[in-house]
């Protein structure tokens, strides 16, 4: 049976991702409420570094708020792409990332599934920040993470939150051309 404490979760963040597709940025404060509801419920289910992922997104959602809204010089931040470079980097880092914080959860605590979990908590963050910078490729490592995310969370009896991110993996898609339509409508100028 889906909890309160899940339902809750799962409408705050739903609305946030929602509305982060939508480029409004009325993401940022429904974020941040979602993700409070989703550390309690992480915690409860030994998902330790989807708690710590909870935080970090309360914490950045504060953060990408303001630089939605200032970030270009106290003008709104406009859609860019992140650019190869940026890229290389990253996808390398992550997965080091990944094995790292992975074989500290597996030694170290008795999460479930460490390197998996661990896996959603890395390419989240990297997804995060890009998207703090309204950067493109935000969705296509959403994509990631919710195809990862998706079977991790039907396997601990979080139905409603594994369909909820199932629905997110759309939504990414949709979202990615979205954003794209808008950065050539912003450098064209219309």
């Amino acid at each position: 049976m889906t909890s309160p404490l899940e339902l809750a979760a799962n409408a705050f963040t739903a609305a946030a991702i929602l509305l982060a597709g939508r480029n409004n940025v009325h993401t940022w404060w429904t974020g941040i409420v979602g993700c409070t509801l989703f550390g309690v419920l992480f915690a409860q289910n030994r998902l330790y570094a989807d708690v710590v992922l909870q935080m970090f997104f309360v914490g950045t959602g504060v953060l990408g708020w303001w630089r939605w809204l200032h970030g270009n010089n106290g003008a709104p931040l406009p859609i860019t792409h992140a650019g190869w470079r940026s890229l290389a980097w990253m996808i390398p880092a992550g997965i080091a990332a990944t094995a790292a914080y992975g074989a500290l959860l597996h030694f170290y605590t008795n999460a479930y599934a460490p390197f998996i979990d661990s896996a959603v908590l890395v390419f989240s963050v990297i997804a995060q920040l890009l998207m703090m910078q309204r950067r493109i490729e935000n969705w296509p490592v959403w994509l990631l993470v919710n195809t990862i995310a998706v079977p991790l969370y039907y396997s601990r009896g979080l139905h409603l939150t594994a369909f909820l991110y199932l629905c997110f993996w759309v939504n990414a898609i949709v979202s990615w051309v979205w954003w794209t339509r808008l950065a050539r409508r912003e450098r064209a100028g219309t």
